[in-house]
């Protein structure tokens, strides 16, 4: 059985160590909150990525001064005066002038902090862009998804956890990623081809582990006749139709996917049944409540949601996130660039 195992600590600290070796540039956008201030001093000093905090100059210099953050250490920006803005704003009327955007309006829209560190991040004047922490999931991934755009061959934005197992047989903090359980609430077959893809780079990215797609359902191969079935299955046509490199099979019940013995019994011959690493369910129900039964119960740690499908990384935070939280985002999301 094939899984990510780090005798050392958790597969966060190696994250962060992959993070340190490449070492990015991540644009914080809501420089002038405390917590974000915190977390650029945490980042600058453990040497995870450079970063670039956006806000008035004024109020970040005050936390800054508050929080001992060493304001050289950092790049600020203010993009209501950003000499960026004019170049921005007509980027930005070209991307959505089929929405009828006016450049006056793309001006304005290129001044909100969520905008002006999505157009840092398509311009490659930042590798990663990490905010929500006092903007809502879906005001980050509005900006994101309209400056940034999809991945190609990629549909849907959605949201992987990280699952870290202790104990998983005679594994050490074995890493399995689950999708979707945090965006997409019933996707298409076609959604969930794009979130099986997007998954799978995402286990590919921050492990380095091959990963192994098991489209779940509640039958395995044929075992039961139901649309939702006919879902899994026509997803998993999909998904080898547009990614035919990648390892994935399906439809499998979760005990097919994961446990070898099982595997033998009920999918002979599947290259993935017994040894998945990435799960991907069916609906958000699902996948939310997997999760958090896997954490709960199993005592593993959730790392996530990692916002996933974008061309280029842009991370949702909890509004309820502590400043440590947004180093560990941060470091996951300079590596999502691949």
């Amino acid at each position: 059985m094939s899984g990510v195992e780090n005798k050392a600590g958790n597969p966060l600290d190696r994250i962060k160590d992959k993070a340190r070796a490449v070492y990015r540039t991540v644009v914080l956008p809501e420089g002038i909150e405390p917590r974000v201030i915190q977390a650029a001093k945490i980042i600058i000093e453990e040497k995870i990525a450079k970063v670039i905090l956006l806000g008035d100059r004024d109020k970040i210099t005050k936390l800054a001064k508050e929080n001992g953050l060493d304001l050289n250490q950092v790049e600020q920006i203010d993009p209501t005066t950003s000499e960026f803005l004019p170049s921005f704003a007509k980027e930005f009327c070209e991307i959505r002038k089929a929405k009828g955007v006016t450049l006056e309006q793309a001006k304005e829209t290129m001044k909100e902090y969520l905008f002006f560190g999505a157009m840092m991040v398509r311009r490659d004047m930042a590798d990663a862009s990490v905010a929500g922490s006092i903007n809502t999931t879906g005001d980050v991934l509005r900006a994101a998804i309209q400056v940034i755009g999809m991945a190609p061959g990629i549909r849907t934005v959605s949201g992987a956890f990280m699952m870290t197992m202790p104990d998983y047989g005679e594994y050490k903090n074995r890493v399995f990623m689950y999708g979707d359980g945090a965006v997409v609430p019933n996707p298409t077959a076609e959604q969930l081809a794009s979130i099986a893809a997007s998954t799978a780079q995402t286990m590919q990215s921050l492990t380095g582990e091959e990963p192994k797609v098991a489209m779940l359902s509640f039958s395995t191969k044929g075992s039961a006749k139901h649309k939702d079935v006919d879902k899994v299955t026509t997803a998993l046509e999909l998904l080898k139709r547009d990614f035919p490199d990648l390892k994935a099979d399906g439809e499998l019940q979760v005990d097919a996917a994961i446990v070898p013995k099982i595997a033998k019994s009920k999918a002979p011959g599947s290259s993935v049944a017994g040894d998945a690493n990435v799960l991907i369910f069916p609906d958000l129900d699902a996948g939310n409540i997997a999760y958090k039964l896997t954490q709960r119960l199993a005592g593993a740690s959730a790392t996530g949601p990692i916002v996933q499908g974008l061309a280029k990384p842009a991370n949702d935070l909890s509004r309820g996130c502590s400043a440590q939280d947004i180093v560990d985002v941060s470091a996951i999301a300079v590596l999502m660039k691949g």
